[in-house]
């Protein structure tokens, strides 16, 4: 069964790093480019409407959809089927385990994967890499503690401390489990969010 990658974790938690890795260490890893309508970064991002992203939702072609930092984002059927088609692994960028568990209606074999850094490091990373709203993102982790708490039981196939680990040895721990079509289990939550 072909494969994809969910990462999921907090503001500068090495979501994009991590990725970027990826794809230099095995060029069939691709960023699935969720599709975005609203201010702030466009990087990484499909850029669409509001209208576009509602117009996709009551057709049945989205695997999920969310808002923040006062945007609308969407994880769409076709767009990770074309990477699949591709021949690509595709990576999804999650900020809600509600949406890590929505995109498993895509039949891949999912590689499930909790990327977690404390506070200040997520503080520092945002102002290191330039963004303009820490504030809002160091509220952002406060959600993604509580999100993780409130879901406690949810399976993840790695958990991996960013603030301990570099991106090469994230990234090849991503590797590895893929490689070994691991499984997702239940993690101590509690110990790792404090």
């Amino acid at each position: 069964m072909r494969s994809g990658v969910i990462l999921y974790g907090p503001p500068g938690s090495g979501k994009d790093t991590i990725t970027s890795e990826l794809t230099r260490l095995r060029p069939e890893f691709a960023l699935f480019e969720r599709l975005k309508a609203g201010p702030g970064r466009t990087t990484g991002y499909r850029l669409t409407t509001v209208d576009r992203i509602e117009e996709l939702s009551r057709a049945g072609g989205l695997l999920y959809r969310n808002a923040r930092y006062d945007a609308e984002y969407a994880i769409d059927r076709q767009g990770v089927a074309a990477l699949v088609d591709a021949d690509r692994i595709p990576v999804l960028h999650m900020g809600q385990v509600v949406g890590a568990s929505a995109v498993a209606a895509f039949p891949l074999h999912w590689i499930r994967v909790l990327l977690w850094c404390p506070l200040d490091v997520t503080e520092s990373r945002s102002i290191d890499r330039g963004d303009k709203d820490v504030q809002a993102r160091v509220k952002v982790w406060h959600e993604t503690r509580k999100d993780l708490l409130a879901h406690e039981t949810e399976p993840w196939t790695l958990t991996l401390r960013t603030d301990q680990l570099s991106p090469t040895e994230s990234a090849n721990a991503i590797i590895d489990a893929l490689g070994a079509t691991a499984s997702a289990e239940s993690r101590n939550i509690r110990e790792l969010v404090g």
